[in-house]
């Protein structure tokens, strides 16, 4: 099972709001998303999602892919 992590690693480096992630998206990685876009992240588990896209929120954040997702083994999310 894999756990979509993004308000965390937000949280964690200080990024309070899609606003302000939106802003470091831009001036970190050149990269812009849609209000729409950004909402859809942080309220939800995206089902897709483009490379560009997961590059640009690692760059942004200074974190790796393994930050914004975490898996867990079905046997162990079922025991928790």
């Amino acid at each position: 099972m894999l756990e979509w992590m993004l308000r965390q690693v937000m949280a964690e480096r200080g990024v309070w709001s899609g606003v302000a992630l939106a802003k470091l998206l831009q001036e970190k990685a050149a990269y812009r998303l849609s209000a729409p876009s950004i909402s859809a992240l942080l309220t939800s588990q995206p089902k897709q999602m483009k490379a560009d896209t997961l590059d640009a929120l690692c760059t942004a954040l200074e974190c790796s892919p393994n930050e914004l997702w975490v898996y867990t083994r079905p046997e162990e999310a079922k025991g928790a």
